[in-house]
């Protein structure tokens, strides 16, 4: 049995579609279910064997009779804007306390999602070594709480068999059409130009970079679950128990996953700038670029997706068809 918390969510509806396609069924779902019905539709059709809502499932962890194999931990709050500390620290970082101790008393596995909002501004670069997780400043609550829960299971004596931290870049992929403004762009792209024929990007509001030369490492959910499951499935003593990034390594602007976009609808690019959000001006990241050396030193044999063949093939097989993974 394997469990997968926020199963019901973007990532987590996308790892359970890999973990099918790779032969497991017999999975435990996590999730507040009961308070977010939008998100079901991402597990219709998918293969599982128990659910639990998130609010119960410790309860029902200590109680069961099958214990699992093995945690993929992906539930958490992830709204960057969200400024409720408290909300933080119960769903990020005490209730990820409470399962890696659980796995610490019974010797499983444990992979979990952390975040690149972990690295802030970027002033200490984007590199996964553990030296530097106590410097990092944050630039909001969501990253904060990442950030702490990293620190904490770093100082931990009684840890898991095998655990990994995945602090996840920019995703972007089938089955996010419930996360509204927390969405991907490439979602908004695509909703936009169906709308209007256009898309609106923010401008920059720093002299030194050009309007839509703002640079994200983005990366395809559908790489993400094949890192995820290589860790957790395949890796074995490659891979050494630890914080790893998980992009392509490569920043790109928005302009260019914009013009994929269009490219992808077969449309010329048509594209204008506004402000940024006032509520997010101040901590937004203007550069990202995820340092995969740890990943690819531990053994990884698999090539990433480029930004176009990603978004085209998020865009011709989910969302003109309103598909999901």
């Amino acid at each position: 049995m394997i469990v997968v918390t926020g199963a019901a969510g973007f990532i987590g509806s996308c790892l359970v579609a890999h973990l099918n396609e790779k032969g497991y069924h017999e999975l435990w779902l996590v999730d507040d279910f009961e308070n977010y019905p939008q998100k079901l539709p991402n597990l219709e059709g998918k293969s599982y064997s128990r659910k639990s809502e998130r609010s119960t499932f410790l309860q029902d962890l200590r109680e069961s009779k099958t214990a699992p194999s093995l945690i993929f931990h992906m539930g958490a709050r992830t709204d960057t804007a969200e400024q409720d500390v408290a909300l933080f620290d119960k769903l990020n970082l005490n209730y990820t306390k409470a399962l890696w101790n659980y796995c610490a008393e019974f010797g499983l596995p444990l992979v979990y999602a952390s975040s690149a909002a972990t690295y802030g501004g970027g002033e200490l670069g984007y590199d996964d070594r553990h030296d530097v997780v106590e410097q990092l400043q944050p630039l909001n609550p969501y990253g904060r709480s990442k950030n702490d829960f990293d620190k904490w299971a770093l100082a931990q004596t009684q840890q898991p068999p095998r655990w990994f931290g995945l602090k996840f870049f920019n995703i972007y992929g089938p089955n996010e059409y419930h996360k509204g403004r927390m969405a991907s762009v490439v979602w908004h792209a695509f909703r936009q130009v169906q709308e209007t024929g256009a898309m609106k990007l923010f401008r920059s509001h720093r002299p030194d970079i050009e309007d839509g030369q703002q640079s994200r490492d983005f990366v395809y959910v559908k790489d993400l679950c094949q890192v995820l499951s290589w860790l957790a499935f395949e890796a074995e003593v490659s891979a050494s128990n630890g914080l790893y990034n998980l992009g392509t390594g490569q920043a790109r602007p928005f302009l260019d996953l914009v013009n994929a976009v269009f490219s992808a609808l077969g449309l010329p690019s048509k594209i204008s700038f506004i402000d940024t959000p006032a509520d997010i001006r101040d901590t937004y990241q203007y550069y990202t670029q995820a340092e995969m050396r740890k990943l690819q030193s531990a053994g990884y044999p698999f090539n990433f997706h480029s930004l176009e063949t990603g978004i085209e093939d998020y865009v011709k097989h989910y969302l003109i068809p309103n598909k999901y993974y």
